[in-house]
C-alpha cells in the first residue's frame, strides 16, 4: 500500500469547556480592572513627588496630568506614562549624539 492511499482520521470535534476554563476566563477582566485601579493609585502617588524626583524617572507633571485625564476610569494610565518616559529618553539620546 502506498502512502498516498492511507488516510488519517482526525478527531476535530470541539472539546467542551471545563469549569476551570470558564472560571479563569471570568477572572481575566476582573484582574485587569484591579491592575488598572492599582496603577491609577500609584500614579496618584507620583503626583506627590517634586519636579526633580519626577525628572529622575523621566516624567513631568504634565505627563502625569495627561495620563490621568486621557484615560477613562477602566483604562490603565500607566501605558501613557511609559510611552512619555521612553519618548523623552529617546529625545535625550538623540540630542546627546547631536552634540
Amino acid at each position: 500500500m502506498r502512502m498516498i492511499d492511507q488516510t488519517v482520521e482526525l478527531d476535530c470535534a470541539k472539546q467542551p469547556v471545563t469549569f476551570s476554563q470558564r472560571f479563569g476566563g471570568a477572572l481575566v477582566p476582573l484582574a485587569a480592572l484591579f491592575r488598572a485601579f492599582r496603577n491609577r493609585r500609584a500614579i496618584n502617588g507620583l503626583s506627590h513627588l517634586d519636579d526633580y524626583q519626577l525628572r529622575d524617572i523621566g516624567l513631568t507633571r504634565a505627563d502625569i496630568t495627561a495620563a490621568m485625564v486621557t484615560s477613562t476610569f477602566f483604562e490603565d494610565p500607566s501605558a501613557h506614562l511609559t510611552n512619555s518616559a521612553r519618548r523623552r529618553w529617546r529625545l535625550a539620546i538623540f540630542r546627546s549624539y547631536a552634540d
